[in-house]
């Protein structure tokens, strides 16, 4: 089977698993206990006004009908908010909201891929060495914090006191670029001017000032969601490098005359990624999971804060719209990781 009819293979079995969690998410947002009407009109409303906003929502409709429309809705994402932006569809709000929540899940990725890995690479190279017992003690206690604690921690280090200066001598949110508000990330307008060649949109100039300003923004609350993934990948590397430097082939590479830097690169370091393949793919859940409270606390507008706040007020096609795509985004992540292993691991076959 070749790697391409495995991934549509793949794809059309992942059809009934999203139609079984729409389904589920359909009966816990029907039958749970979020009250749309009560968010909308707030506890003064009377029993009228109660009446006639569950009529325009089509909450008297019968089930099955409430059913295939909530479905429709949400295979298209073409449902409207009910309580935070009432009439905005999901798609805009979806748009709006998503940059913030893929610029800070871009650097929650790339710091544990530049830190993470590395650092456990280096610790499983030298092992009993100083720095291998900095970098693990280092990755013990980083990977002991839960991250709306360090969120916390980090935002009473950053910011200012009544003296004007944060307990490090600054002002994080002070320092460097100014910035207009503290509590929203900036959209990611990084691009002036756009050449559109054919379908493609090709940027020509970019405006640095502004992503500078992005980055100071995002920097600490993607350090606090991809902290847990950059303690586990440096442990996680470290055992792998060891694990693989022991082998068979690493010793029969050695015995042939090959440089270590020739074993190093072309030997351990390809074998031990495999098992930090569902580590890092894990992170996606992660980031999605971890996303709504950082981004609750930092105060930062994205899909994270987004799904909190619509499952707060109860605005249920918005917060089943952004379950059904956090589904599709779990369920691409885990075809993806599966590819991976035959990429790297050429024993592992298509067919098994």
């Amino acid at each position: 089977m070749s790697r391409w009819r495995y991934f549509l293979k793949r794809l059309l079995l992942s059809i009934p698993i999203l139609f079984l969690v729409a389904t589920i998410l359909f009966v816990i947002l029907r039958l749970g206990p979020l009250d749309p009407v009560a968010a909308i009109l707030g506890p003064d409303a009377g029993g009228g006004d109660a009446a006639e906003i569950r009529e325009s929502l089509g909450l008297n409709e019968p089930l099955w009908t409430q059913y295939y429309e909530f479905m429709v809705n949400l295979v298209t994402f073409e449902g409207q908010s009910w309580v935070i932006q009432p009439g905005t569809s999901v798609q805009a709000m979806i748009a709006d909201f998503a940059p913030r929540t893929i610029w800070l899940g871009f650097w929650a990725i790339l710091l544990p891929l530049f830190i993470g890995i590395p650092l456990g690479f280096y610790a499983g190279l030298r092992p009993n060495s100083f720095g291998d017992y900095v970098a693990s003690f280092g990755g013990i206690v980083w990977l002991a914090m839960p991250n709306f604690w360090l969120a916390i921690i980090i935002i009473g280090l950053l910011v200012s006191t009544q003296n004007g200066a944060g307990p490090l001598g600054f002002d994080w949110y002070t320092f460097g670029p100014e910035i207009d508000s503290v509590v929203t990330a900036p959209p990611l307008n990084f691009v002036d001017e756009w050449v559109s060649l054919w379908f493609i949109s090709i940027p020509i100039a970019f405006n640095f000032g502004t992503i500078a300003e992005a980055i100071k923004i995002i920097l600490p609350p993607a350090l606090v969601l991809g902290s847990a993934s950059m303690a586990t990948e440096l442990r996680i590397g470290r055992t792998a490098i060891l694990e693989t430097i022991n082998s068979n082939y690493v010793e029969t590479a050695k015995a042939k005359g090959l440089s270590d830097r020739v074993i190093v690169w072309k030997h351990v370091f390809r074998n031990a990624l495999i098992p930090l393949i569902p580590v890092i793919s894990n992170e996606a859940f992660l980031l999605l999971g971890g996303s709504v409270i950082v981004e609750v606390v930092f105060g930062i507008n994205g899909i994270g804060w987004l799904f909190f706040e619509s499952a707060v007020d109860g605005d249920l096609p918005l917060a089943g719209s952004l379950l059904f795509l956090f589904a599709i985004i779990i369920v691409l992540v885990n075809i993806l990781q599966d590819l991976l292993y035959t990429i790297l691991d050429p024993r592992v076959g298509l067919n098994q």
